[in-house]
This record gives C-alpha cells, sequence and structure tokens, in this order.
C-alpha cells in the first residue's frame, strides 16, 4: 500500500507501506515493508520484506535492506551499506515503557559508506561502524568499529581487516583482488601510497 504519491521510479509492492515522500528513484519496497512518513531512503535500496524504517531514521544511496531489519529514529546508514537479514539497531540505552522518548533524547547511531553488517547484527546505539566494515553475523556492536575493520562475537571485537572488496585481508594487509593497505600512526587501516 502506498499513501500518497511516490516518488518517480519507486516500487512499492501492493503489500508493502511506504508512507515517505523521501524516497529516492529506483528504490524498492517489499511486501510487508514499512517506511514510515519522514524516515529518508536515498536511490537504488531495496528494503526487504518485514523490514521497518522509522521516522527519522537516514538511509543513503544503494543500500540494501534484507528481510526483518529494524532501522529506529536517529539511525543513519550511509551509501552502498549491506544490512543483513534481521540486523536490529536501538536507539534508546534506558528504555522503558511508561518512558516515551523521542528527539534528541533518543542516542543516534551511524554506518558509514559500504560497510556490511550480517545476518542478527545487534546494533548498540551511540556506535559508529566505519567505513568498510564488516560485522560478522550475530555480532552486538556495543562500541565504535574502526574503518575495514572485520568483527565478531558478543560483545563485537577486531580479528582482522577487510578490504573494500570485502575480503579478509592478510597479515601482511593485501587483499587476493590486488589492492595493499597500510596502517597509519594511530593504527588506522588505509590504502597504501
Amino acid at each position: 500500500m502506498v499513501v500518497g504519491e511516490p516518488a518517480v521510479g519507486v516500487q512499492v509492492h501492493a503489500r508493502g507501506l511506504c508512507e515517505s515522500a523521501q524516497v529516492g528513484a529506483g528504490t524498492r519496497v517489499w511486501a510487508f515493508a514499512h517506511v514510515m512518513a519522514g524516515a529518508v531512503v536515498g536511490r537504488g535500496c531495496n528494503i526487504g520484506g518485514g523490514a521497518f524504517v522509522e521516522s527519522g531514521a537516514v538511509l543513503g544511496d544503494r543500500v540494501t535492506v534484507k528481510n526483518n531489519v529494524l532501522v529506529w529514529d536517529r539511525v543513519t546508514v550511509e551509501d552502498d551499506v549491506f544490512l543483513g537479514p534481521a540486523v536490529v539497531f536501538t536507539n534508546d540505552l534506558r528504555p522503558r515503557a511508561h518512558v516515551a522518548r523521542s528527539g534528541e533524547e533518543l542516542v543516534p547511531t551511524m554506518v558509514r559508506t559500504g560497510a556490511t553488517l550480517g545476518a542478527g547484527v545487534v546494533m548498540v546505539c551511540g556506535t559508529t561502524v566505519g567505513r568498510h566494515a564488516f560485522v560478522a553475523a550475530g555480532a552486538v556492536v556495543t562500541a565504535d568499529v574502526p574503518d575495514h575493520a572485520l568483527v565478531v562475537g558478543n560483545p563485537a571485537r577486531r580479528v582482522g581487516w577487510v578490504c573494500t572488496c570485502g575480503r579478509r585481508l592478510s597479515q601482511e594487509l593485501s587483499c587476493e583482488c590486488g589492492k595493499q593497505y597500510e596502517l597509519d600512526d594511530e593504527a588506522r587501516l588505509a590504502p597504501a601510497r
């Protein structure tokens, strides 16, 4: 069901619900997905069945939102991010049923360009996942994840580095695709010069 007229080029399944007027061309909203009014969704996104995007959430361009993902208010997801099945974001560190928090009372979360969150990842609010980072399936993110980091577990911890192509880097920080990386003075990974 489309509420109002969707943007030109936005496809909404007959059993999907898109209430937002801020959805970019080429985006698809599948059956039983719900994009609330006030949510911002970029161009070329794919929002899978059962996904929920709340008012105040922001998705960049070409974001893949697999089935049953929950994206709440004050969550920002930049371009080219992959959100695996059943990823869950949070936005309140002290939730209580009798306390209704909104706006600035909620804690923001950021997922940077090119990152991947595997199936069943739980994102505790107030954290940032860095560019091209890879959060393995089932991880619980309780602290910031550096750019290109590979993190696993509960709580999520870094076990390696990944290339922009998604492959794990060797100990020499090289990738099968031919890219080479290096650590800077602050132990941040960057393409080799």
